[in-house]
């Protein structure tokens, strides 16, 4: 049975990036969610990569939802025009809104935040705190070393392969979000480590 995706949390740049395919992706991705009748949920600026995909959301008739602290308003310009804004006290709140509201979660080329968010969304699908799926647009190679790193700690022994597992990634848009539609985590060890030395 395909899963159901309402609404996908974008994760991305605060700034456009060296190279027009981010930005060309960002609004490729903005614009085939609208199409296929899915909210976007992202960090809510009208700067960078992020207002990329809002707006091309929006100019398409969908939907998109910004979540932004106070303290960055000013910052990151928040977005004016969106369907919806929520303005809350902490990073940790906007996070856990923003997962709240997701039913999965795409990383698009960006910075620390947003291998923060990927992150700490993996680790939250780790400890079965959510089954959404998780993923990464690997435009232009940008995912390419993340990757290979994971898979060297999956060999190194600190990723268990069903953790690896995780983290879906894939070229294109479309390839992505087919994979989201039939993913179903397989967590079949415990997260930690239970041999006794």
């Amino acid at each position: 049975m395909a899963r159901e995706l309402k609404r996908i949390c974008v994760y991305c740049g605060s700034s456009l990036g060296a190279k027009t395919q981010y930005k060309e992706a960002a609004q490729k991705l903005g614009k085939e969610l609208a199409l296929r009748k899915i909210g976007v949920v992202y960090g809510g600026a009208s700067v960078g990569l992020m207002a990329e995909v809002a707006n091309a959301a929006l100019n398409q008739g969908g939907e998109a939802i910004g979540v932004i602290p106070e303290f960055m308003i000013e910052k990151e310009l928040a977005h004016k025009g969106l369907s919806q804004l929520h303005i809350v006290n902490s990073m940790h709140e906007r996070k856990a809104l923003m997962a709240e509201l997701s039913d999965a979660f795409i990383a698009l080329p960006g910075g620390f935040g947003t291998f923060e968010e990927l992150f700490e969304t993996l680790t939250w699908a780790q400890l079965n705190l959510h089954n959404k799926p998780c993923g990464v647009l690997n435009v232009n190679n940008y995912y390419d070393k993340l990757l290979d790193f994971l898979d060297f700690s999956s060999t190194e022994g600190f990723v268990k392969e069903d953790t690896r597992a995780l983290l879906i990634s894939d070229s294109s848009i479309e390839g992505l979000l087919d994979k989201f539609t039939t993913y179903s985590a397989n967590l079949s060890s415990i997260w930690t480590d239970t041999k006794k030395t």
